[in-house]
Protein backbone atom coordinates (compact mmCIF):
# COMPACT_ATOMS: atom_id res chain seq x y z
CA UNK A 1 0.00 0.00 0.00
CA UNK A 2 1.00 3.38 -0.43
CA UNK A 3 -0.36 6.78 1.05
CA UNK A 4 -0.69 9.86 -0.80
CA UNK A 5 -1.24 12.87 1.17
CA UNK A 6 -1.62 16.58 -1.18
CA UNK A 7 -1.34 19.74 -0.09
CA UNK A 8 -0.99 23.63 -1.07
CA UNK A 9 -4.21 23.99 -3.32
CA UNK A 10 -6.22 27.12 -2.54
CA UNK A 11 -7.90 30.19 -4.09
CA UNK A 12 -5.50 32.32 -6.25
CA UNK A 13 -6.24 35.10 -8.50
CA UNK A 14 -5.64 34.67 -12.48
CA UNK A 15 -2.30 35.14 -13.20
CA UNK A 16 -1.50 33.59 -10.12
CA UNK A 17 1.05 30.48 -8.94
CA UNK A 18 0.61 27.84 -6.30
CA UNK A 19 2.53 24.96 -5.91
CA UNK A 20 0.92 21.31 -4.78
CA UNK A 21 2.88 18.52 -2.67
CA UNK A 22 2.18 14.68 -2.49
CA UNK A 23 4.23 13.14 0.15
CA UNK A 24 3.76 9.07 -0.16
CA UNK A 25 4.39 6.73 2.40
CA UNK A 26 4.41 3.22 2.79
CA UNK A 27 6.60 1.54 -0.03
CA UNK A 28 9.54 2.88 -1.89
CA UNK A 29 8.31 6.11 -2.98
CA UNK A 30 11.35 5.83 -6.12
CA UNK A 31 9.89 2.65 -7.70
CA UNK A 32 6.41 4.66 -8.49
CA UNK A 33 6.10 6.16 -11.77
CA UNK A 34 3.46 9.73 -10.14
CA UNK A 35 1.08 11.95 -12.05
CA UNK A 36 -1.19 14.83 -11.37
CA UNK A 37 -5.17 14.26 -12.47
CA UNK A 38 -7.38 16.94 -11.92
CA UNK A 39 -11.35 16.83 -11.97
CA UNK A 40 -13.78 19.61 -12.39
CA UNK A 41 -17.15 19.59 -10.81
CA UNK A 42 -19.21 17.90 -13.22
CA UNK A 43 -16.42 16.39 -15.60
CA UNK A 44 -14.61 13.60 -15.71
CA UNK A 45 -10.75 13.42 -14.29
CA UNK A 46 -7.91 14.46 -16.91
CA UNK A 47 -4.75 14.15 -16.47
CA UNK A 48 -2.06 17.22 -16.03
CA UNK A 49 1.62 16.09 -15.82
CA UNK A 50 3.37 12.63 -15.09
CA UNK A 51 6.94 11.65 -13.95
CA UNK A 52 9.00 8.66 -14.10
CA UNK A 53 10.01 6.67 -10.86
CA UNK A 54 13.33 7.72 -11.61
CA UNK A 55 14.26 11.89 -12.55
CA UNK A 56 13.85 12.05 -16.52
CA UNK A 57 10.53 11.63 -18.53
CA UNK A 58 7.84 13.92 -18.04
CA UNK A 59 4.69 14.50 -19.69
CA UNK A 60 1.97 17.04 -19.69
CA UNK A 61 -1.43 17.60 -21.27
CA UNK A 62 -1.41 20.26 -23.62
CA UNK A 63 -3.73 22.85 -21.55
CA UNK A 64 -1.09 22.94 -19.13
CA UNK A 65 2.12 22.56 -20.98
CA UNK A 66 4.46 25.95 -20.69
CA UNK A 67 2.26 26.94 -17.37
CA UNK A 68 3.29 23.71 -15.26
CA UNK A 69 6.04 22.07 -13.88
CA UNK A 70 6.12 18.58 -12.29
CA UNK A 71 9.07 17.38 -10.14
CA UNK A 72 10.07 14.89 -7.44
CA UNK A 73 12.50 14.67 -4.80
CA UNK A 74 12.93 10.97 -3.71
CA UNK A 75 15.01 11.75 -1.00
CA UNK A 76 11.70 13.27 0.80
CA UNK A 77 9.03 11.08 -1.02
CA UNK A 78 7.51 13.92 -2.56
CA UNK A 79 5.86 15.02 -6.03
CA UNK A 80 5.12 18.63 -6.62
CA UNK A 81 3.41 20.28 -9.61
CA UNK A 82 3.71 24.00 -9.90
CA UNK A 83 1.44 25.96 -11.31
CA UNK A 84 1.88 29.41 -13.13
CA UNK A 85 0.21 31.56 -15.20
CA UNK A 86 -3.26 29.99 -13.68
CA UNK A 87 -6.29 30.41 -15.53
CA UNK A 88 -10.06 30.36 -14.27
CA UNK A 89 -10.41 27.02 -16.33
CA UNK A 90 -7.43 25.52 -14.46
CA UNK A 91 -10.13 25.51 -11.04
CA UNK A 92 -10.65 21.80 -9.90
CA UNK A 93 -9.97 19.40 -7.41
CA UNK A 94 -6.27 17.98 -7.70
CA UNK A 95 -5.07 14.43 -7.14
CA UNK A 96 -1.37 12.96 -7.30
CA UNK A 97 -1.36 9.12 -7.78
CA UNK A 98 1.15 6.24 -7.96
CA UNK A 99 1.74 4.20 -10.34
CA UNK A 100 3.36 0.69 -9.52
CA UNK A 101 6.67 0.33 -11.91
CA UNK A 102 8.67 3.18 -13.65
CA UNK A 103 6.54 4.12 -16.41
CA UNK A 104 4.86 7.24 -16.70
CA UNK A 105 1.03 7.05 -17.55
CA UNK A 106 -1.58 9.79 -18.82
CA UNK A 107 -4.36 7.09 -18.27
CA UNK A 108 -6.70 7.01 -15.06
CA UNK A 109 -7.57 3.74 -14.66
CA UNK A 110 -3.32 3.02 -14.87
CA UNK A 111 -2.74 4.21 -11.35
CA UNK A 112 -2.81 1.83 -8.04
CA UNK A 113 -2.66 4.46 -5.20
CA UNK A 114 -4.53 7.91 -5.29
CA UNK A 115 -4.61 11.00 -2.30
CA UNK A 116 -7.28 12.43 -1.13
CA UNK A 117 -6.87 15.65 -3.60
CA UNK A 118 -6.56 19.15 -2.76
CA UNK A 119 -8.70 22.33 -3.90
CA UNK A 120 -7.36 24.91 -6.27
CA UNK A 121 -9.61 27.87 -7.35
CA UNK A 122 -8.49 30.73 -9.55
CA UNK A 123 -11.08 33.47 -9.53
CA UNK A 124 -11.18 35.91 -12.56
Amino acid sequence: QVQLVESGGGLVQAGGSLRLSCVASGRIFSNYAMGWFRQAPGKEREFVAAIRASVGSIYYADSVKGRFTISRDNAKNTVYLQMNSLKPEDTAVYYCAARSGPFRSTVVAEYDYWGQGTQVTVSS
